[in-house]
């Protein structure tokens, strides 16, 4: 322990950590920049605050305060002691609906003030698309906006007082006037009012700098206003007391198509008359490709938002923007759940930014210059030629009406070459900005990436008069040194430059990174959407960070793990560090960050690979064997014919918890009961198919290892559905019978793939979510060998357990990149309720007129999508919507020794809500064997596949099911 560490223990009652995990995650923030801090502490109070800086101050150790570590300009990195107030400063301490005024802690996230507002028809103005997770401490820091801006401002128009700690110890409670103030700073003012009147720009999105001019005595000598925007670097901000505004009734949302990005811009300034309260564009190029049909025709679009006291109000309102417009199309959206679905798409931009169209990087540093509305359009055409100037490519998009423009643009941040022109581009693109009368930063702040460049838009002695302003407060120059002023270089401090320039030798082929781990790893720009304290609707990232509320078991904090082991500074061990290991721990490989993070990172691809060499050539865990490992054991006990005596033994609680211990199972869990007849055995003498399943398509049904073993009524249930359906229907066939090649595998009929004997075919699951990545080969070579035959046809293979379907269409040909049956395989993977839509699209499945509960398994929503099964489940009737989340059970890793209190925490956010508050005869519906054993455990409800639902309902054919 060093000297500061020991110091800090002592001072302070919030938690100190100096270990590598808390450094780690803390190195940067959305940022192209990282530092290495030599602490963290989350302190629990002001009184905290005061403590720490005074060990730093006499350490000489800068401070740093963050929140949530999205800022895009590198101010919530460090060198020296990073605070972090989202662990215990994070109370909404009052909120006062007569005042219309709340006191907020700094670790406040957003979205709990707006939650708390909202009853009372308040809100905060500033709402930034990472609303979910910034904190109102870091918007204040930032002075930050968000889409609201034109109607209600941005954080320092929100703002009446602010308590502060200074570096030396002040305790400040600012607001407007002189009272509050630290000695000095009238003085100053009084002796510049003529630079101070001169010298800043006039525009709503000026962020760039200290705001001096709101010392003015016009302006009221607003100490509290000229404070935000600071970044950390004047004093540390312990309690605010902030402004609501009243929130519209209704809201209706204006969608308008225009040609391009620049016809937008040009159009923007004109709306605002209408008094709208948004006014946001983005081009076409941002746009998901599923998420297109909701927008109406153009290459680019403006997002009006519109208000009223009602909603034909809010609808006239937003007519009239539409009939004043000139655009190619529009529409007007009044429902609540489709304007959601519409800003989640300009949301989200943020993160979709960072790939190109083609999949180049593209990184900010450039990510929100303002300039005067009217003049965006002009801008944007300069812009663009700069652009191409420098051979460089973006998609701009943004706050249009506000005249603030965000974009990523593709530069080479890996090489020397590529490092000098970013630093041409940058001094550049600042001279274009200050020539359009605009701002080096309209939202996000100045931080290192724009700092060195304000002399450009301030000149010299106005930025010397910053530096004066500094010294006032921070005359130590301890808090967020290199910020602002005197500050680090913009081509400084790189987070890429510690990465391998060599490819890292891995297993899976990362087809959209190039093949390289460390772009994947790169992929992670820390807009943190995975830090959402509640569950996301219908999506499920990241269920182990809203258990813990911890960084480290949040998609991105396990990603900046990865990227300090590729770095090999501060985490020394690469593979076989134990603190990355331990991150990855409480990953529940759900992949709901695949779909989720605007940026598509896998944290489950990641673990596994992670595992896969941690574990090399070393002895696992007591659960990788045994639930790893699963197809083996239960093919061995159904050989042995054991499933009764097993299951009689699993019932014996002594002998029960002698088979968990050495398991690695958790000793809270009930062990699985195996089904007296495989699904296989039961096909082989069932009697076939009589009358229309004869002439339909052939599917070929996958024997998954829980449908075969466990749940062999689901695989009942679906041939006999599939059957009605008109299908016909096949297990996977072997290439050898009795010792025997079977045929040469080319002139097979669809007659010899319906007698052929099954052979053990498996996606590899249990094997890729333990790392077992050489066993998953070894078995998925295996499998492709014996479907050959299958590939050969052109019958699709219907999967019916999720897990299995996500792990074949993504884990198989990511592993087996070098075998082109592989993606053939993956291509021929259908849902159940694909094959029933896709192969028997005339097929109507019987009525239920039914409620349905339960959840979308996570690997449906992540990998498979939904569609299909929601259009099933309406056309028989099964009405209401499935919970989103994850059933926390997760294949094995509800299972392992020490997850129970997580998983079941998991299960208790959104699943076991739903089913506890569901109506009165409702359908409990859950296609993964995970979910029907989570809620079978812990609600003691039975949950069934869609499959077995609908065979319920079918007319009786006489045969056995």
């Amino acid at each position: 322990m060093t000297d500061l560490e020991a110091e800090l223990r002592k001072a302070v009652r919030g938690d100190v950590g100096f270990d590598v995990t808390s450094r780690a995650l803390v190195t940067m923030d959305a940022s192209n920049y990282r530092r290495v801090p030599l602490g963290v502490v989350a302190p629990r109070d002001g009184d905290d605050v005061a403590a720490v800086l005074e060990v730093c101050r006499a350490a000489g150790v800068p401070v740093v305060a963050r929140g949530g570590g999205t800022s895009i300009a590198g101010q919530a990195t460090g060198t020296g002691v990073v605070l972090d107030f989202t662990r215990y400063m994070n109370r909404l301490v009052a909120l006062d609906p007569g005042a219309r005024t709340a006191v907020v802690q700094p670790g406040l996230v957003l979205d709990r003030l707006q939650e708390a507002a909202a009853p009372h028809g308040l809100r905060f103005g500033p709402d930034p698309s990472t609303h979910s997770r910034c904190t109102l401490g870091g918007m204040i820091g930032n002075n930050s906006c968000g889409s609201h801006s034109v109607a209600w401002g941005t954080t320092a128009d929100a703002v009446r007082e602010l308590e502060v700690v200074t570096a030396r110890g002040g305790r400040l409670r600012l607001g407007q006037g002189w009272a509050g103030a630290p000695d000095g700073l009238r003085g100053l003012v009084d002796g510049e009012l003529a630079r101070l009147r001169t010298g800043f720009p006039e525009l709503p999105r000026r962020i760039s700098g200290y705001a001096l001019d709101a010392l003015l005595p016009e302006n009221g000598a607003d100490v509290a206003r000229s404070f935000c925007g600071s970044e950390g670097t004047l004093g540390v901000l312990t309690e605010a007391v902030v402004r609501l505004v009243a929130a519209p009734r209704a809201r209706v949302l204006a969608v308008l198509g225009y040609a391009d990005e620049g016809a937008a811009a040009e159009a923007a300034a004109g709306l605002l008359p209408f008094g709208p309260l948004t006014v946001e564009g983005m081009a076409a190029d941002l746009v998901p490709s599923g998420a297109a049909a909701g927008l109406p025709r153009g290459g680019a679009w403006l997002f009006v938002e519109t208000g009223g006291e009602s909603e034909s109000e809010a609808r006239a309102r937003a007519e009239a923007v539409v009939r004043a417009a000139d655009v190619l199309d529009a529409r007007v959206v009044r429902d609540p759940a489709g304007q959601r679905a519409l800003w989640r798409i300009r949301e989200d931009a943020s993160g979709t930014a960072t790939r190109m169209p083609d999949g180049t990087e593209a990184w900010p540093g450039w990510e929100d210059c303002a300039v005067p509305p009217a003049r965006l359009g002009a801008y944007l055409r300069d812009f663009r030629v700069l652009l191409t100037d420098h051979g460089l490519r973006g998609t701009p998009y943004g706050h249009f009406g506000d005249g603030c423009i965000h974009v990523r643009i593709d530069f080479d941040l890996l090489t020397a070459a590529g490092i000098a022109r970013f630093r041409r581009f940058s001094e550049e693109l600042a001279e274009l900005v200050v020539s359009h009368g605009g701002s080096l930063s309209g939202e996000h702040g100045d931080g290192q990436a724009r700092a060195e460049l304000l002399p450009k838009m301030y000149g010299q002695d106005m930025v010397a008069l910053f530096e004066r302003a500094k010294a006032v407060w921070d005359p130590d120059d301890l808090l967020n040194p290199g910020m602002l002023v005197r500050p680090a270089p913009l081509d400084g401090n790189l987070r890429f430059a510690v990465l391998p320039r060599e490819p890292v030798d891995v297993a899976f082929g990362y087809p959209s990174d190039g093949g390289d781990f460390s772009a994947a790893v790169r992929r992670c720009v820390g807009v943190a959407k995975c830090r959402t304290t509640t569950a996301p609707g219908p999506g499920v990232m990241c269920p182990s960070f809203r258990v813990t509320g911890r960084e480290e078991h949040s998609t991105r904090g396990r990603a900046r793990l990865l990227h300090e082991m590729l770095a090999g500074e501060l985490v020394t061990d690469g593979w076989r560090s134990t603190e990355v290991r331990d991150a990855l721990d409480l990953c529940l490989s759900c992949r709901g960050c695949r779909s989720d993070c605007p940026v598509e990172v896998d944290m489950a691809t990641y673990k596994a690979e992670f595992l896969h060499h941690h574990y090399e050539g070393r002895r696992r865990p007591a659960a990788h064997y045994s639930m790893g490992r699963l197809p083996v054991w239960l093919r061995w006990a159904s050989r042995l014919r054991a499933a009764a005596p097993l299951n009689a033994l699993a019932s014996v609680g002594p002998l029960a918890g002698v088979a968990k211990r050495l398991g690695g199972i958790a000793a809270e869990r009930d062990i699985p009961r195996l089904a007296r007849e495989t699904f296989s055995g039961w096909w082989r003498r069932r009697e076939p198919a009589p009358g229309p399943g004869q002439g339909g398509d052939l599917v070929v049904l996958w024997p998954d290892t829980f449908t075969e073993h466990l749940s062999p009524s689901v695989g009942r249930a679906a041939v006999r559905v599939l059957e009605a359906a008109g299908l016909r229907v096949a297990l996977p066939p072997t290439l050898r019978m009795r010792g025997r090649p079977v045929g040469d595998g080319r002139s097979r009929s669809a007659a010899a793939l319906l007698t052929a004997r099954r052979g053990r075919v498996c996606c590899g699951l249990t094997y890729v979510s333990t790392g077992q990545l050489d066993h998953a080969r070894v078995v998925l070579r295996r499998t492709l060998d014996l479907m050959e035959p299958v590939l050969e046809t052109a019958a699709p293979v219907v999967v019916l357990e999720p897990s299995c379907a996500a792990a074949l269409r993504t884990d198989l040909p990511e592993l087996l990149h070098d075998d082109p049956r592989a993606a053939r395989l993956a291509a021929r993977v259908l849902t159940f309720a694909e094959a029933l839509e896709r192969h028997a699209p005339d097929w109507t499945p019987p009525r239920l007129d039914r409620p349905a509960v339960g959840q979308t398994h996570c690997h449906q929503h992540a990998v498979l999508g939904d569609a299909a099964e929601r259009r099933l489940r309406e056309a028989a009737g099964l009405t209401g919507e499935l919970s989103g989340g994850c059933c926390g059970l997760a294949g094995n890793f509800g299972f392992e020794r020490g997850h129970f209190e997580v998983s079941a925490a998991c299960a208790q956010e959104q699943l076991l809500p739903a089913v506890r508050d569901a109506p009165e005869g409702a359908v409990v519906l859950a296609d993964g064997f995970s979910c029907r054993t989570q809620l079978d455990q812990l609600a003691g409800t039975r949950g069934r596949h869609l499959a077995e639902v609908l065979a319920e309902h079918l007319e009786d054919d006489g045969r056995e099911h």
